[in-house]
């Protein structure tokens, strides 16, 4: 009878410990383009606020980070400034869950603050000497920029050469479009094609006018990766930075709701 007492206490004692016990604060990595670095900073900083869990954010191209998530880098969530990315690695069978759109954004055509090459419209990213910096081939800004060029190339008035002339102008191709945005501001490009999040609000850059009809509409989509340290913390930042409160903190930097 002592022995099933003891026993008893301290199995009592076991659930007693264990009941008092917190859980430790999660932890989730998130790659993201390089377009969101500042919006991911402020987010990561509200959701750890508000649940505990702490937000390691990494950031470039959309197209570096799902290279390094298909080669096994661990990534619990993947936010892309485009859908083909996410849904490369959905094919893949590398994401748990759905791809999931969370944000949207637009073009800006970008100068140094004091504009010295005098860009006076889109047109004239096609002026002979002119200096543009672009982003790399598979940087997801690229392919937007190449839809608005078309896009432009069909307005009346546009030069009858402007897409072969702006791709005669671009003088570097950068790694991601912080580093375009970045040359920029620096003066070592006349102008470059960024998001309207990149220059939304900033002092260092002038924008040059883009006709609505020309500009384009980029969807942001983000996923759960399958090789995910914790998939149900993953999903549940992916689902509050689509929500209400996520699309709150990206609007401060410019971005609008997914299309």
């Amino acid at each position: 009878m002592a022995t099933l007492a003891a026993i008893g206490a301290i199995a009592a004692l076991l659930a007693t410990c264990g009941g008092s016990a917190s859980p430790a604060p999660a932890s989730i990595t998130v790659f993201g383009a390089a377009s969101l670095a500042d919006a991911l900073e402020a987010a990561g900083a509200a959701y750890r606020q508000t649940t505990g869990t702490t937000v390691v954010i990494a950031t470039d191209s959309s197209a570096a980070l799902r290279t390094q998530i298909e080669q096994g880098a661990r990534a619990d969530v993947f936010l892309s400034a485009d859908t083909l990315n996410p849904e490369a690695l959905a094919a893949g069978g590398l994401v748990d869950g759905e791809v999931v759109a969370f944000a949207g954004n637009s073009l800006a055509i970008v100068t140094p603050a004091a504009n010295p090459a005098g860009l006076a419209s889109a047109f004239d990213l096609g002026r002979p000497t002119l200096k543009v910096v672009a982003a790399g081939e598979a940087v997801p800004i690229s392919g937007y920029a190449a839809i608005l060029l078309d896009n432009l190339a069909a307005l009346p008035g546009a030069p009858p050469d402007l897409v072969s002339a702006y791709a005669a102008n671009v003088v570097s191709r950068e790694d991601n479009v912080a580093a375009v945005l970045a040359k920029v501001v620096l003066g070592e490009a006349d102008a470059g094609i960024v998001y309207a999040s990149d220059a939304h609000g900033a002092s260092t850059v002038a924008t040059i006018a883009i006709p609505a009809a020309a500009n384009v509409s980029a969807t942001y989509a983000g996923i759960v990766s399958r090789a995910a340290t914790d998939r149900a913390a993953g999903h549940a930042f992916l689902d509050w930075i689509a929500g209400p409160d996520g699309a709150a903190i990206l609007a401060t930097f410019g971005f609008v709701a997914a299309p």
